[in-house]
């Protein structure tokens, strides 16, 4: 509890200090400027580029609390091994060099995954599932693999200290999540509405699902289980929530709870390596099947800034040829075919 307590008080300093400017300023496609470091210019006016609804302070003081929440994930997978000290510098460290430029990137104008603000290829992340649960995802696992077990793992036993609190924090979950993913509408409309449901369809999905899967798996549910599919829905829901209906998140939220049982048991135990809460096999592998799924259900009749694999392609190669190539012909101009004359 004092690694999350702490990591909320430092990262709001280093966001206000550099963060902010690195993920939302103007600069390179993979990393913002130092124009609004010390947040000189951010003010009670909008921002057009990004919230236009909403004070400007508003919207660094919302994006904050999805960056105080990003490396406290990976903590858990570091729970009891790393020194105080060690995870302050580390976590320091690891927004300066993962998490300012991802956010940039798929969020910050001129991002490289983020084509609706000049960027050249578009990644569809509503609300972090790339940015906040795939790169503390992969990091938690990275960093538990460095560290190596904790002393005794997997021969003593060691279950949750309390499923009490456990169960309370992840009812919280249930409810703050609704703000974390129908608040990046950053607007009052259909749009937070249909994101605010798919939210809780999914978490309510990736609980039954977890619960299906475990129940034969080891003859009881758990209330574990239980509040560990609820996560993996909502994780896997986040990136798709603004983009998908209601029964794609149900089937969404239920594949979350299933596939990251799978890994977070099964996986897990086979690999060896010891990640205390699960944060890869629950916050990166079902934010991974969330991005993934996304692309298959996004439809613009929720989102009409959705493109599909036509944005996609556009994005990575260009769809459309050049007038001259067009003017010329295909056949000539793409694949050379000039000097040769077709006969009836």
């Amino acid at each position: 509890m004092m690694q999350s307590f702490i990591l909320m008080a430092a990262v709001t300093v280093l966001w206000a200090v550099v963060g902010y400017s690195l993920a939302f300023g103007d600069g390179l496609p993979f990393i913002g400027g130092l124009r609004s470091a010390l947040l000189r210019g951010v003010g009670g006016a909008t921002n057009p580029d990004y919230a236009a609804t909403i004070p400007h302070r508003t919207f660094i003081t919302y994006q904050l609390m999805f960056a105080v929440t990003t490396p406290a994930l990976i903590s858990g997978a570091f729970a009891e091994r790393m020194k105080f000290s060690a995870m302050l510098l580390l976590m320091a460290l690891w927004m300066l060099v993962v998490y300012f430029p991802m956010a940039h990137m798929v969020w910050g104008k001129g991002g490289f995954l983020n084509a609706s603000l000049g960027g050249r290829i578009p990644c569809f992340d509503f609300a972090g599932g790339t940015v906040v649960y795939i790169t503390s995802g992969v990091s938690a696992l990275v960093t538990a693999l460095y560290l190596g077990k904790r002393v005794g793992y997997p021969h003593v036993d060691m279950k949750p200290h309390s499923l009490v609190i456990g169960f309370i924090g992840a009812c919280l979950l249930w409810v703050g999540w609704f703000a974390f993913n129908a608040g990046s509408a950053l607007a009052a409309s259909s749009l937070p509405t249909s994101a605010f449901v798919a939210t809780h369809f999914g978490a309510a999905a990736g609980a039954l699902g977890w619960v299906a899967a475990e129940w034969p798996r080891s003859g009881k549910p758990s209330v574990l289980g239980g509040i560990s599919g609820c996560v993996a829905g909502l994780v896997a829901i986040t990136p798709a929530s603004g983009f998908v209906k209601p029964f794609p998140a149900l089937l969404i939220g239920c594949l979350a709870g299933i596939v990251c049982l799978y890994l977070a048991a099964t996986v897990k135990q086979k690999l060896g390596y010891d990640d205390s809460l699960d944060a890869f096999g629950v916050h990166g592998c079902g934010a991974t099947l969330g991005a993934l799924l996304t692309g298959v259900f996004a439809t613009t009749e929720v989102n009409a800034g959705f493109k599909g694999p036509l944005g996609l392609v556009d994005g990575l190669v260009g769809l459309r040829v050049s007038e001259s190539h067009e003017a010329a012909g295909l056949d000539v101009s793409l694949h050379g075919e000039e000097g040769y004359i077709l006969e009836a």
